[in-house]
């Protein structure tokens, strides 16, 4: 596996830690949990700040262009498929920050809103990255030569340097944090790989 997939891959396990973490907490809003806004408004900054920002975007603007470039179309195929995800994903995520915001505690129907967007978005999410585990990353590894995955890797180097300077740490807490205070159901959970950008 090059150093570039292995980035990607390592992210995803974190993403799939913290969405099992974000499901538990759903399972639990109503049931007394203090300033329930609050705890939405820590998974909604990891979820921007790793999944889409960090992870999403070294994809978007670094691979997804890389395979294009070697003849991948951009409008149709698995990237079309896998970029209107990342969409579909922000969308849920604005539907769940306008929920976040204010101070008071949430409606009955904020938490119905709330369970029905997380649990839409945990479930786009695993779909989401099973493709790209079983099928776009084997297939970038086979069709982009060894020399230019390792261009790609540098370019995430570059990515991570210019996009999020100095919030790696910031958010390898939250995520910490997170999983702590409502920690996975195991059996939902995959191992979580240990690397960079915000690994646990």
């Amino acid at each position: 596996m090059t150093r570039a997939i292995e980035i990607l891959t390592s992210e995803h396990r974190v993403i799939e830690l913290v969405l099992a973490s974000l499901e538990t907490f759903v399972e639990k809003v109503g049931s007394g949990i203090e300033d329930e806004r609050v705890t939405l408004r820590d998974y909604l900054t990891f979820l921007k700040g790793f999944a889409d920002q960090c992870h999403h975007g070294k994809e978007e603007d670094i691979l997804f262009a890389t395979m294009a470039s070697r003849g991948f179309p951009e409008e149709t195929g698995p990237l079309a498929v896998l970029h209107l995800e990342h969409i579909m994903g922000r969308g849920y995520i604005g539907a769940l920050a306008s929920i976040a915001e204010g101070s008071r505690p949430l409606t009955r129907e904020e938490r119905e809103i709330l369970r029905t967007h997380a649990l839409a978005y945990i479930g786009l999410l695993r779909a989401h990255i099973q493709k790209e585990d079983n099928v776009l990353y084997p297939v970038a590894a086979r069709v982009i030569p060894s020399s230019e995955m390792e261009k790609v890797a540098e370019r995430f180097d570059d990515f991570e340097a210019r996009e999020a300077p100095g919030r790696h740490d910031t958010l390898h807490t939250l995520a910490e944090r997170l999983v702590e205070t409502f920690p996975p159901d195991p059996s939902r959970t995959a191992s979580p790989g240990r690397g960079r950008c915000c690994s646990l």
